[in-house]
């Protein structure tokens, strides 16, 4: 298990029963393909899509991206969507609806058990954990820091806004975002996210805009439902030449500094100390998208 947070931009939702869906998802450009077993599957449905995860994680894995499935949340469902999912190829489980800190060291411990008995690497399956309630807003904290596997962690639009009783808007999602933000950053775990609606994928230049601006504020990547989103996402969380080349210099500028005994120095009209110095050495290490 590493203990640095993994470099995805875009995490891309895929129906595990549909065929069609799962057979193309590793042409899509994605950093991680996301194989549901929840939301997008209906209950007569989720057997079958246990049944065919080998395969599937096998197709969707051609491409180089980081193969991930998301587990329902109760526990009926959740076990033996567990004992399909922890096998080989898998590299994290998306957890819905995260509410507190001893629910997912529990998964974290059947995880474990489970990669024990088939072989695997000890944490090797890491955890993207979503963040769906009110409930879960006091503890978030510690739910980020519940557990090593944890990788990621994000804020459930949708779920969340439909258990607020509240329409799917920035208005309503600035507040839970940026302390799902906090949190993750706390834990130095990946923030993942954007203040808006994630079923809103009709209007590019719109998405494109929400995209820059969860960059501001320091999300790293997000998820998608759509193939739409990906290369809108890729581009948004990639630097640009111009912020590497300023990171770079900022970086060259703080070991002359150093080696004159200075602390501060002037870049572009501008001061440069330890935050700065900071943020261009995190957006250097994430000019490299993967795992």
């Amino acid at each position: 298990m590493t203990d640095q947070p993994p470099r995805w931009r875009s995490l891309l939702f895929v129906p595990a029963h549909v065929e069609r869906f799962v057979s193309g998802a590793h042409e899509r450009g994605a950093d991680g393909v996301i194989l549901d077993l929840e939301d997008a599957v209906p209950a007569t449905e989720k057997a079958a899509a246990r049944a065919s995860l080998g395969q599937s994680v096998a197709q969707v894995s051609q491409g180089g991206a980081a193969t991930m499935v998301r587990v329902n949340h109760g526990i009926r469902a959740l076990a033996p969507d567990l004992e399909a999912a922890v096998i080989p190829g898998v590299a994290a489980l998306v957890l819905p609806k995260a509410e507190s800190d001893a629910w997912v060291r529990e998964v974290a411990a059947a995880v474990a058990e489970l990669e024990q008995e088939r072989g695997l690497q000890p944490g090797s399956i890491r955890f993207v954990l979503q963040i769906e309630t009110p409930a879960a807003l006091p503890h978030l904290p510690a739910i980020a820091a519940a557990h090593p596997r944890v990788a990621a962690l994000t804020l459930g639009p949708e779920d969340f806004c439909a258990a607020l009783g509240a329409a799917p808007e920035p208005d309503a999602l600035l507040g839970p975002n940026l302390a799902v933000l906090a949190a993750a950053r706390a834990a130095d775990v990946l923030p993942l996210g954007f203040v808006g609606s994630i079923a809103a994928y009709g209007e590019p230049e719109a998405f494109r805009a929400t995209v820059r601006q969860a960059r501001r504020l320091g999300f790293c990547g997000a998820m998608a439902v759509h193939p739409a989103q990906v290369a809108i996402l890729n581009e948004g969380f990639t630097p640009t030449n111009e912020e590497i080349d300023w990171a770079q210099r900022v970086l060259a500028g703080d070991t002359e500094a150093r080696a004159a005994g200075r602390g501060a120095f002037r870049l572009d009209g501008r001061m440069v100390d330890a935050p700065v110095v900071r943020r261009a050495a995190e957006l250097l290490a994430r000019a490299t998208p993967g795992s």
